[in-house]
């Protein structure tokens, strides 16, 4: 059998600078969705200077993006399917630039709504299709990487737009801002289909085969993706919940807003950090191995932080946003482990819906726990939640056994 790294190792020159292209036009693509996705918390105040907004219609502003992005992202895996991946995802990002732009048109509510529609629209193109994408380009413990590395290109595109903004409010004022950073959307489509390298089928990255698996993996294989989706369903639903109660904790020991923003501002760069670290210590000891180290680390230290003077719980925070964020990136790289490659794109859009609206319902769902119980018990609850993921992936390993080293 050969080995992993020997497999690796014997990618001809043009295959691995296929790769490398593949992977720096989809990592482009994530930084600019994202960016475009966290530029609608930029603009609110904005929005609600020009227009007279209240928090509810400003509320609304946010889900329409949000709430479209999530809620096409099947469909786009389906037009995928019939004109193919690289059209569509640069046609999504084309269209999410130009919702920014009619937004800089917009001379009331009703055609910014519009606008955030059309926006959120083509957003929910990039995960699926870049993702899928990725998983044509590389195969076993390189695409876990290469997906972390994804992963971990979308929190730069979280930082440096919404920045990028802020400076060009200060020279433009912002309808002409926002038409310059929408126009980003067409250069990056036309980079697109330019870059992106096209692999025909022979082609796509071979999974590697695990010999000792046999019968048992193809058995797991048919029920395994649904239990990957509910490992990443909870693992999400954990991190909104998290986020929502973390302000309330931290100012029940003395913390001043000031604090509580660079508690939560420690708490993302420990996830940005993790989203790349977690997915080589995956491909390194194996997708279940890492699981069970981030989802302990997520569970042990959120009942850490409850007792912890406020000194100590800054100092953990970041370990905490590694193992928190973590987790997603070696879920994602897991999930061409038990797709067929033809259904690859179809499943990253399940997958990206599915984690997505956990994210969004779960702040609700345990506000409503916090409110009966408090705050403490219902985070004591939410690390409680998260080690069920333990006993789940334990049931996938045969099938994800291709992918350990």
């Amino acid at each position: 059998m050969t080995a992993p790294a020997e497999t690796d190792d014997i990618a001809s020159p043009q295959r691995k600078d296929a790769e490398r292209r593949a992977l720096g036009v989809a990592c482009g693509a994530h930084a600019l969705h994202d960016g475009y996705t966290d530029l609608v918390y930029v603009m609110l105040p904005i929005w609600q200077g020009e227009f007279g907004l209240g928090f509810a219609a400003l509320g609304l502003m946010k889900t329409v993006f949000s709430g479209t992005l999530a809620g096409f992202q099947i469909p786009a895996g389906l037009l995928a399917e019939r004109f193919g991946a690289t059209a569509v995802l640069a046609f999504g990002t084309a269209l999410a630039g130009l919702g920014y732009i009619f937004a800089g048109f917009s001379s009331g509510v009703s055609t910014l709504v519009a606008a955030l529609f059309i926006g959120g629209l083509g957003a929910s193109t990039q995960h699926p299709l870049a993702s899928s994408l990725i998983a044509h380009a590389f195969a076993g413990a390189r695409s876990l990487k290469a997906l972390g590395t994804y992963n971990f290109a979308g929190d730069i595109g979280k930082m440096t737009l919404p920045a990028t903004a802020s400076l060009l409010f200060i020279v433009l004022p912002w309808r002409q801002a926002l038409m310059v950073l929408g126009s980003l959307g067409a250069v990056a489509a036309l980079a697109i289909i330019v870059a992106m390298p096209r692999f025909g089928a022979q082609e796509a990255a071979a999974p590697r085969k695990n010999e000792n698996v046999g019968r048992q993996h193809a058995a797991v294989r048919t029920y395994g993706f649904p239990l990957l989706l509910s490992v990443g369903v909870i693992d999400s639903a954990t991190r909104m919940a998290f986020l929502t109660f973390l302000p309330f904790v931290l100012s029940a020991k003395g913390a001043s807003l000031q604090t509580i923003g660079l508690a939560l501002t420690l708490v993302f760069a420990g996830g940005a950090a993790g989203k790349l670290v977690c997915a080589f210590i995956g491909a390194r000891i194996g997708t279940v191995a890492t699981v069970w180290l981030t989802e302990t680390v997520t569970a042990l230290g959120i009942v850490a932080l409850l007792p912890l003077p406020l000194e100590l719980a800054l100092v953990v925070l970041p370990v905490v946003g590694i193992a928190l964020n973590g987790t997603s990136s070696v879920l994602y790289g897991s999930v061409p482990d038990l797709v067929e490659p033809a259904r690859r794109q179809r499943a990253f859009s399940v997958f990206y819906t599915g984690t997505i609206g956990a994210g969004a319902i779960s702040p609700a769902l345990y506000g409503l726990l916090g409110d009966a119980v408090g705050v403490t018990t219902a985070l004591i609850v939410v690390a409680a939640v998260v080690l069920v993921t333990l006993p789940i992936t334990l049931v996938l390993r045969p099938a994800l056994a291709p992918s350990m080293p």
